[in-house]
């Protein structure tokens, strides 16, 4: 099983989107996909048609039970999509509040808790972030295999790179092994000198860990939003379904690769 989480310290740069698209490129290939929404907002929620503000069983409920995880109860908070295979732990808005608590209590271990509940069931978990560093980013980061951070082609964007790579650098102190992490070019315009720039910049500044594409703006992103339905499903044919196919490969491998050299 993999756990992929997809996070970056800024919003608005394409995490819930890069979710969506990992999870559908998954699901296209017959993989078992669980996607965790961590994030108060609830984006990734609200794409499958869970009101993040009037859901039952959500994430929240683990959080509330931090220490005393059960199987009943993961089972309990986990939803169907309208894929076969492709389920979901919607979010809670009232995830926000733990934002004020300190770690302790086994807070900071519930996601991985959760996902020792569901092994052999699923063959790919996902979890979307909220945009900044706190007890639910931290339970992501602690229960991943694998860390996408997508960045738009912006300026802004890579400063706010440089806060996340700083945190998971202070992270991975405790840790036994090191994060493996790639960095995802998104929103490429390559009509615009700022993208080009800032897509060059990044792939300057953190080449070994840059993915060598990029997810190109597409309009059509926002129709499948719209409809709730996956992008390689809505249109097979639009400007991101391969480059989403090519990253999910390109992650995929890697972490193989990474698993290989643990055996070794």
């Amino acid at each position: 099983m993999y756990v992929w989480t997809v996070a970056n310290q800024k919003g608005g740069v394409g995490k819930t989107t890069c979710s969506v698209g990992l999870a559908g490129i998954a699901h296209a290939k017959n993989m078992r996909v669980l996607m965790i929404d961590v994030d108060p907002h609830g984006s990734l929620s609200a794409y499958f048609n869970y009101n993040p503000d009037e859901t039952a069983h959500s994430a929240m409920s683990l959080f509330k039970s931090a220490g005393k995880i059960s199987s009943s109860l993961v089972h309990q908070t986990v939803q169907k999509t309208q894929y076969e295979g492709l389920d979901i732990i919607p979010s809670s808005t009232a995830l926000a509040t733990l934002e004020r608590k300190v770690i302790g209590g086994g807070l900071g271990l519930v996601l991985a808790q959760t996902i020792r509940c569901v092994k052999g069931e699923y063959d790919l978990i996902i979890i979307d972030c909220p945009p900044q560093l706190g007890v639910l980013m931290i339970n992501a980061l602690a229960a991943c295999s694998h860390l996408v951070i997508p960045v738009q082609t912006e300026h802004l964007a890579i400063q706010g790179l440089k806060r996340m790579l700083h945190t998971l650098t202070m992270l991975e102190k405790s840790k036994k092994h090191p994060t493996q992490y790639c960095i995802v070019p998104t929103m490429f315009d390559k009509r615009t000198q700022a993208s080009i720039q800032s897509l060059r910049l990044m792939r300057s500044d953190y080449r070994d860990h840059v993915w060598h594409r990029y997810i190109p703006i597409d309009t059509k992103l926002r129709d499948a939003s719209k409809a709730g339905e996956l992008p390689q499903y809505y249109d097979p044919n639009m400007r991101c379904a391969e480059p989403f196919e090519a990253l999910f490969n390109y992650v995929l491998k890697h972490e193989h690769e990474y698993r290989e050299q643990l055996r070794a």
